[in-house]
């Protein structure tokens, strides 16, 4: 696990949500070099894309869920925390919204989306510890 990814409070982590993932790959492929790898979705029939810069992990990718119908394909940031339940708590006490409630994402972790007083949207996220 990249160290970046067990600091609290540390961007650990890009994410692009998109209509077109084909489209996507190769683009971001070809402007890029990256190189991309397919991982299985447990129980969702779709593809994870991870996306990586020579032997260092770059980020991911993957098709727009259901729930974001109407929302334009975008890059998320996702920041580190030592507890996703207690950040989405604390994000509402200081004006902001919990988009997304904490939800377990397997073998990876915990998150929340978030959005600042201003409306800014960016993720937490916990990882599990390996």
């Amino acid at each position: 696990m990249d160290e970046r990814m067990k600091i609290h409070g540390a961007f650990s982590w890009v994410e692009l949500m998109t209509t077109d993932v084909a489209g996507a790959k190769k683009f971001y492929g070809e402007l890029l070099g990256w190189h991309l790898e397919d991982n299985p979705m447990e129980g969702t029939g779709q593809d994870y894309v991870v996306c990586k810069a020579g032997d260092h992990t770059a980020g991911g990718m993957m098709a727009m869920p259901a729930q974001a119908q109407g929302v334009p394909p975008h890059w998320g940031a996702y920041v580190t925390v030592d507890d996703v339940d207690a950040a989405a708590t604390k994000a509402v006490e200081l004006g902001g919204k919990v988009i997304v409630p904490p939800t377990d994402i397997p073998k990876v972790g915990r998150f929340s989306t978030l959005l600042d007083p201003q409306g800014a949207a960016f993720s937490v996220i916990q990882y599990v510890q390996d």
